[in-house]
């Protein structure tokens, strides 16, 4: 009866080390806990596949992380990377997706959204870059000719308009043509007329120059600024047709 025991004991004790030992291995590492924080680590922890590409909504990836509530949050990535040295350690990004071959690298994607993310760096500013690249080609899409809805061509004519601004006006006040005026007004007698120039902007920064628009019986043209936008202009012995212009 002992002996028949104890070969029921030892065949018992064998099974139980058999089957205890892979948990007991692989509870020592292997093994990562769900609904909670795993231990901290000292060494990468690798996971590599291999796995073709698939056009089915999944697959063709080694892992992948979903979360199915309407708030989000699929994955996120943390880290304490500081500031490269000079001669320092090396100092790796949060976050790296480095592809070995002649594929893209990343892509980014939202289906129905207006905006596909945002980049944002410490508190912003002139300062500060939302990215560096040594790529000089034009981004496919991205539209770096306009600003604020206006192209490079628009933006130079406006600076040359608003640079120079010029009334062409009759003897009369009449306004020929011109650039930036709001109004012209005679003010006085035929004989002693002096023309008020009124300007949208600020002209007061601005050099001004009076030309008589006659070959005829032409005389010297004086200019007097009244405020930032206004400048009286006289032309002798009487009226005259001339221009003014305000160069910026």
């Amino acid at each position: 009866m002992k002996s028949v025991r104890t070969r029921n004991v030892l065949l018992a004790t064998v099974v139980l080390a058999v089957m205890i030992s892979p948990f007991a291995v692989a509870a020592s590492g292997p093994i990562l806990k769900l609904n909670g924080r795993n231990p901290t680590s000292h060494s990468e922890t690798q996971i590599v596949g291999r796995i073709n590409g698939t056009d089915n909504n999944t697959g063709g990836y080694t892992t992948r992380q979903s979360n199915l509530s309407s708030t989000g949050g699929g994955a996120f990535y943390g880290c304490r990377a500081a500031a490269a040295a000079q001669n320092g350690p090396a100092v790796e990004p949060c976050m790296r997706a480095n592809n070995l071959s002649t594929g893209l690298a990343f892509e980014f994607n939202t289906t129905h959204g207006a905006s596909a993310g945002s980049i944002t760096a410490g508190s912003g500013g002139d300062t500060t870059k939302p990215f560096t690249t040594n790529a000089t080609g034009v981004a496919t899409g991205l539209n770096a000719d306009r600003v604020d809805s206006k192209s490079a061509d628009d933006i130079v004519q406006e600076s040359v308009n608003a640079a120079s601004r010029f009334a062409d006006v009759g003897a009369d006040g009449k306004v020929n043509g011109g650039r930036g005026v709001t109004s012209v007004t005679v003010q006085g007698p035929a004989t002693d007329a002096v023309y008020r120039v009124v300007f949208t902007d600020d002209v007061s920064k601005c050099a001004l120059t009076g030309t008589e628009q006659t070959i005829t019986d032409a005389g010297p043209v004086a200019v007097q600024r009244v405020d930032a936008k206004t400048v009286d202009v006289k032309t002798a012995p009487a009226q005259r047709p001339f221009a003014l212009v305000a160069t910026c």
